[in-house]
């Protein structure tokens, strides 16, 4: 008893320290001091000879690694399409946590595969997708894409008479895979892991918006994916799906969406038309730890044809016997692994339907104001705003990059760079429940600050 007294003491040592950090996030500058940074390597040098006191490592921890930390949970992060922790999940997370499950088998954890079912059911439903999918809880949205590809895979050879999981790829009916010309990393990643290649994919051109030009999609025979996406990761924009999903029934070809934050429109009645002819594909990856705001490693991966995925990723064992209800383990790359569908259900059920669709539709506000704050400063925006990205050019390339250095500098606010159409721009994601209008004011008002200084300096020189 003694022992779980104390670990009961450690653990509100550690909730008191993470509540301290929680509450003064909003006012420390977005990317940590450089002197924080160096003063990590405290936490370095040997290991200790023996045991620390728990309370030590966690004071250790808090004293050197909260300060180096970059304030996602805060609301002036504009970088690589993150979100913040939605309060109800991240205090799932320290429930789910403390309970330690194992989410591979409904035995090993019955409230783990139940809210997994849960999940899956209010999931497909504010995303609009068949309600029969399969579906599993994976880390993030590239594994999403390999395990939703994966399925594509199995099903497509398994209507040519080859079997993929037991015999392997040498010697099977080639597969064709069309990528839009502006289709995400992840996506050409997990074509790699699943053998298919890089190299070897068709690219169909894109417009100036990064949408794939439909109409130019080749002539296919044979097994074919096709890979589209919905919200281009510099743009938002998305792909025409009902063009490119009638094609593909055309010929026989299968329909993968990479949709890592794009697919979430679907919840918000103001974007849903984005979405128009998504739920016509044959399989769908995203994020949860985008747009849902739910703690960090929670992709999902959705696939039509439920028994190619359970297919795709099912393994047997003499000592793991199924029941009969959905097995979360054979839904996923995984076998062991955290519970993730406690905090996606906690994000959802906190949330409700109309809160999520406040979430989208306000974070879309929000960027549409930093493009029109920007444009009447002078700056040029690169792309029409359809979603939460906006692309600013400040100029010329130099410039530009001076602009985003300074600003990430200066800590009001941090936004990462990107090249689009062969063009240097500051790319601003908006996607955190935490993000009020007060810190949109704050934020637009810093970019413009830094970039007349930037120019200033740039005419001097």
């Amino acid at each position: 008893m003694a022992g779980y007294s104390q670990e009961s003491n450690l653990v509100n040592e550690a909730a008191r320290r993470a509540a301290a950090y929680l509450s003064e996030v909003r006012n420390r500058p977005v990317a940590p001091a450089p002197q924080a940074i160096a003063g990590l390597h405290k936490l370095a040098g040997s290991l200790p000879p023996g045991p620390t006191d728990a309370v030590e490592t966690v004071r250790l921890l808090d004293q050197f690694g909260s300060p180096a930390t970059v304030a996602t949970s805060g609301g002036r992060f504009f970088g690589f399409v993150i979100g913040g922790s939605l309060p109800a999940a991240r205090a799932a997370s320290i429930l789910a946590t403390a309970w330690d499950q194992n989410a591979a088998l409904r035995v090993m954890s019955p409230v783990a595969a139940f809210l997994e079912d849960v999940t899956l059911g209010w999931l497909l439903d504010v995303l609009g997708l068949p309600a029969s999918s399969g579906g599993g809880f994976v880390t993030g949205a590239t594994m999403a894409n390999f395990t939703c590809l994966a399925a594509a895979r199995h099903h497509l050879l398994a209507e040519a008479g080859w079997d993929a999981e037991e015999d392997g790829l040498f010697g099977a009916p080639p597969i064709t895979v069309v990528v839009n010309q502006e289709s995400h990393v992840s996506v050409l990643k997990a074509l790699a892991l699943l053998g298919l290649g890089r190299k070897r994919v068709l690219t169909v051109p894109a417009d100036e918006q990064g949408r794939m030009r439909a109409g130019e999609l080749p002539k296919l025979t044979g097994p074919s994916i096709i890979c589209m996406q919905a919200g281009n990761v510099n743009t938002g924009a998305f792909d025409p799906a009902s063009d490119i999903c009638r094609f593909a029934r055309d010929h026989g070809a299968w329909v993968h969406v990479d949709g890592a934050f794009g697919l979430w429109a679907a919840a918000a009645p103001s974007r849903s038309h984005l979405v128009e002819g998504v739920a016509e594909a044959d399989s769908w990856a995203t994020d949860a730890h985008k747009w849902l705001n739910v703690p960090y490693d929670s992709g999902l991966a959705f696939v039509r044809h439920a028994a190619a995925l359970r297919a795709a990723m099912s393994f047997q064992a003499a000592y793991l016997a199924p029941g009969n209800d959905r097995e979360p383990m054979y839904w996923t790359p995984d076998a062991s692994r955290r519970a993730r569908g406690v905090e996606i259900w906690a994000a959802m059920h906190s949330l409700g339907r109309s809160g999520l669709a406040d979430l989208i539709e306000r974070t879309c506000r929000y960027a549409e104001r930093f493009a029109a704050g920007l444009r009447e400063a002078g700056y040029s925006i690169l792309h029409e705003v359809v979603l939460n990205q906006v692309l600013v050019s400040f100029g010329s390339a130099d410039l530009t990059t001076a602009v985003i250095r300074a600003l990430q500098a200066d800590g009001t606010c941090w936004c990462g760079g990107t090249v689009w159409k062969g063009q240097t721009a500051m790319r601003i994601s908006v996607s955190s429940w935490a993000t009020t209008s007060e810190d949109v004011e704050k934020s637009l008002a810093a970019m413009i600050r830094v970039a007349r200084e930037e120019e200033k300096k740039c005419r001097k020189s």
